[in-house]
């Protein structure tokens, strides 16, 4: 029996100028684990979401989509529910409780399930999914990543025997997102679920795979396994495979080996040793950020998420942060940005007036009824204009969306949007937080090249990402969160040449 059938399936979106399906077909077999793969905005998320009627997008479908032999828009919800389960791109559009427990036991709540099944479940799933020790958190004080594996403990809750997963794996730590694939591989092969993934990174799911379909030009063709497990390393402009801080004139070099040789760590060395006699702490005029001994909780019964964090970025850097899902990573960005107020300790943004911050969720900037009005939105204290951002649009590829509205979107085109409306108004700071999230290689690629001209421009950045080939691209220096602080910063070779995870 097929767990997952297209028949000349063509859909489009209302007022599109092209259909987003055209005459695909293929079939999924009961119990495979397969990968779904294709450039941004090709259309993997429009062909999932059509196999799950709660969120299957509007528009005209021809043809015929089947979930375990019946067409999805003849189950109703709860008969949907037990079917398909689906875990979303951005976990911020699944996760609606304010703790772990309560999200977990949301949709057995719906569906009536009795309170000792749901007990049962619920601890069953935590247990295979080794969430025990966080589930009476706050999903508001969660990770990204953790978010992405609640979203997914939701989803086996319901035990679905298809389960449809949209990049499931894009905010997650290596370390982390190997556990993750070996548990969904578990709940493919011991649980019997039949496993969908689309991903622009299927070289880390070969292994679990069976199967593996590429979408092109609306239409699905199967492709070897083989031809995905390899990934070949990022093209940055200009660098010809050289270390990145080796590609800079010496300005814009960062000053420091370490920031443990910085002025700051220095001076908290003798404060340890002696009492303060007076004084403030030094700091490097090149500095643009710095954080000194800073301390941070979401509340006064919380942990610290950030605890004697000591930071300093030079202007004309690029740095990348990296760290486990929940070392705090978010939490700095927001910190430096002013968003988040230390509990102690001090942060200096010199760039504060010309900032940009780029969280990751990018709906969070995406206000406006169109594309261009979204790009339009702040011409006019951006000093920019119509032809601008014609420009824009242009380099997104989004001609022919330019009057969509921007959830219209895929995930990737949306973060491509968001950081494309922060690039319009030139900051000379950038603060990103998963910048390529939901993007195909040749996006990245892309995203490194505006990174580039921005960083040639004088600006400064700072990016905190699990993506290690494009840090491996864009970043001079390479900062690792561990324990809410800087464990060491070096530069991006060495930093990658000395590590065994990483």
């Amino acid at each position: 029996m097929s767990a997952l059938e297209f028949d000349r399936v063509s859909f489009s979106y209302a007022g599109a100028a092209a259909p987003v399906l055209l005459d695909a077909s293929f079939e999924v077999s009961e119990g495979a684990f397969a990968l779904l793969v294709g450039a941004t905005g090709s259309g993997k998320s429009t062909l999932l979401r059509l196999a799950k009627p709660e969120i299957a997008p509007a528009g005209r479908l021809d043809g015929a989509v089947r979930a375990l032999g019946t067409d999805p828009r003849e189950l109703d919800a709860p008969a949907s529910a037990r079917a398909v389960g689906y875990v979303f791109q951005n976990p911020d559009a699944q996760v609606v409780c304010d703790t772990v427990w309560h999200e977990m036991a949301f949709g057995l709540e719906n569906l009536g399930v009795p309170e000792p099944q749901m007990r049962r479940r619920v601890a069953e799933t935590c247990n295979f999914l080794g969430i025990e020790p966080w589930f009476r958190a706050r999903t508001a004080e969660l990770s990204g990543g953790q978010r992405q594996i609640l979203a997914l403990a939701s989803a086996l809750a319901m035990r679905p025997r298809l389960l449809l997963l949209d990049e499931p794996t894009s905010m997650l730590d290596p370390l982390t997102e190997k556990n993750f694939l070996s548990l969904l591989f578990r709940a493919n092969r011991e649980l019997g679920i039949t496993v969908v993934v689309a991903t622009h990174a299927p070289a880390a799911m070969v292994d679990y795979a069976t199967c593996a379909l590429v979408l092109e030009d609306g239409s699905v063709r199967p492709v070897p396994l083989a031809e995905l497990a390899t990934e070949a390393p990022l093209c940055a402009p200009g660098r010809d495979g050289a270390p990145a801080a080796e590609m800079r004139p010496h300005s814009a070099r960062s000053s420091r080996q370490n920031d443990q040789k910085h002025a700051v760590f220095l001076q908290k060395v003798v404060e340890k040793a002696r009492p303060m006699t007076g004084g403030t702490v030094t700091e490097t005029e090149k500095d643009a950020l710095l954080a000194d001994d800073v301390w941070y909780r979401y509340d006064r019964a919380a942990r610290w998420v950030l605890r004697e964090l000591d930071l300093a970025v030079g202007e004309g850097e690029v740095r990348a942060v990296v760290g486990s899902n929940g070392c705090g990573k978010s939490t700095l960005l927001a910190a430096l940005a002013g968003v988040a107020r230390p509990a102690r300790g001090r942060v200096r943004n010199a760039l504060a007036a010309s900032q940009a911050l780029l969280p990751q969720a990018p709906k969070a900037l995406l206000s406006c009824e169109t594309v261009e009005g979204e790009l339009m939105a702040w011409s006019r204290a951006g000093g920019y204009g119509r032809a601008e951002v014609a420009d824009a649009i242009a380099r997104l590829g989004l001609e022919d969306a330019a009057g969509r509205h921007p959830y219209d979107l895929s995930g990737g085109q949306q973060q491509l949007l968001a950081l494309e409306k922060l690039l319009l108004v030139r900051p000379r700071l950038l603060l990103l937080d998963e910048p390529t999230k939901g993007l195909d290689r040749s996006e990245r690629e892309r995203v490194a090249r505006r990174l580039a001209q921005v960083r040639d421009d004088g600006a400064t950045v700072l990016l905190a990402t699990h993506d290690q080939g494009f840090v491996r691209a864009v970043a001079d220096r390479v900062s690792l969160m561990f324990d809410g602080g800087i464990a060491a910063t070096e530069p991006a070779d060495e930093f990658f040449a000395s590590s065994w995870l990483w």
